[in-house]
């Protein structure tokens, strides 16, 4: 069975999640997986005028009905309803959404909505799935002005540091690219002890630090174990600039990175996966 087989896209049918049907397509079609439709509906949304005129149970109903509706019609050209099943549930959605996406679902597709996220991360259901979800999750935050490449193109990133977790998000990143035939590249950062400094890239073998050479060869190592004959590009400077600088300079479709193995209340969005998230030129898959 492959990496990715069923994919859950959720949907709040705003602009920023129409765009984002057509990276779910495109992954779709690379990973030969199954697509289901998910809306999460609040049935106690309603206006203090409603509550004297009408009994809460009509209008919860009415709420269902009306969001049935709409998720039965919305993208209905890109997903047809016989081939796409359409998932409706009551309440919170990030708790939904994670909740669903544990029923058989390796991967959890959906935008960022780039206005308010940028403003208020940890406010809003993306990244709460992000925090709470077991499976990956890919975002963009260009959904509604950048469009998925051609699909020769498939080239993906991998940022990797030299954690206990590093081997895990390698090896999800190079049997992914390896079912989805894509071309992958690894990224690596090194804090430079002068923070001043400005990002360095690309430096010739000479000028490398002791510290950069050992770095390459536990890159070395780590692809060995995994099985990974990867390109390793190694960026001096702070962490989340130079591994946002490296992703920059590249022409990938899109950069798989580690979140915490640890769910609870210390959570697997980390300071450096959210400023990734919400940084990155192109989408995110967070594993």
């Amino acid at each position: 069975m492959g990496l990715i087989t069923n994919i859950l896209f959720p949907v709040d049918f705003s602009p920023s999640c129409a765009a984002m049907g057509a990276y779910v397509k495109r992954a779709a079609a690379m990973f030969g997986a199954r697509v289901s439709l998910l809306h999460v509906f609040d049935p106690a949304s309603h206006s203090g005028l409603e509550m004297y005129v009408r009994a809460p149970g009509e209008i919860a109903e009415e709420r269902e009905e009306i969001a049935r509706e709409r998720l039965r019609s919305f993208l209905g050209k890109e997903f047809p309803a016989p081939e796409y099943p359409r998932l409706l549930a009551a309440g919170d959605a990030a708790i939904r959404i994670a909740e669903a996406a544990r029923k058989g679902f390796d991967l959890i597709m959906m935008p960022t909505h780039a206005g308010t996220f940028r403003r208020m991360l940890l406010g809003s259901t993306t990244a709460k799935v992000l925090n709470d979800a077991d499976c990956p999750v890919a975002t963009s935050l260009h959904a509604e002005t950048i469009a998925p490449r051609p699909p020769a193109h498939r080239e993906w990133l991998c940022a990797i540091g030299l954690s206990a977790d590093s081997e895990r998000v390698l090896r999800y990143a190079h049997q992914a690219a390896e079912e989805a035939h894509v071309h992958l590249r690894i990224i690596h950062a090194i804090q430079a002890a002068d923070r001043s400094l400005p990002v360095r890239l690309e430096l010739a073998e000479e000028m490398e630090t002791a510290e950069m050479r050992a770095a390459r060869e536990q890159m070395e190592a780590l692809q060995r174990r995994v099985g990974s004959r990867a390109p390793v590009r190694i960026a001096a400077g702070p962490i989340k600039q130079a591994l946002i600088e490296a992703a920059r300079q590249s022409d990938a479709d899109a950069l798989i990175i580690g979140r915490s193995a640890r769910p609870g209340s210390e959570g697997r969005l980390q300071d450096l996966t959210y400023a990734i998230v919400r940084d990155s030129p192109f989408p995110v898959i967070s594993v």
